[in-house]
């Protein structure tokens, strides 16, 4: 399952020559993997609250073409592997033309937040997340 995401380029973004800064990406994908949780019911502040953080274990980036100031990105986000302590999304960004400007992948590792070592996927969350595959 895909999951769509959709942001206007602001100014901010942008380096002195109006193209979007290379280390906006992750951010990028970071609103659209929060969406698809938010998608299935997940709130990540309550995962957190719960006792579970989910960092970064794996970023990878390739950059296409450039993204400009005003653009209007579409991320699309999915699950592509989902483990009982890792899990694996995938990305990719178009612009308004359908231009593939960015693609890259995240892994995650489940993690218990008061230990800060990595846990199993507790069973209810691994049930909703696996319909997005």
């Amino acid at each position: 399952m895909i999951f769509k995401h959709k942001i206007k380029v602001r100014y901010v973004e942008t380096d002195q020559m109006g193209i979007v800064h290379h280390s906006n990406y992750p951010i990028f994908f970071e609103a659209a993997r929060v969406g698809w949780l938010e998608n299935f019911g997940l709130a990540y502040h309550q995962l957190e609250n719960d006792g579970l953080m989910m960092p970064i274990y794996d970023l990878k980036v390739k950059y296409h073409a450039p993204a400009y100031f005003g653009d209007e990105l579409i991320i699309e986000v999915a699950l592509v592997d989902l483990g009982k302590i890792k899990i694996k999304f995938d990305y990719r960004i178009l612009n308004q033309h359908d231009q593939l400007i960015t693609s890259g992948s995240t892994i995650l590792v489940f993690m218990d937040a008061t230990s800060r070592k990595p846990v199993r996927c507790p069973e209810e969350l691994y049930l909703k997340m696996k319909t997005g595959l």
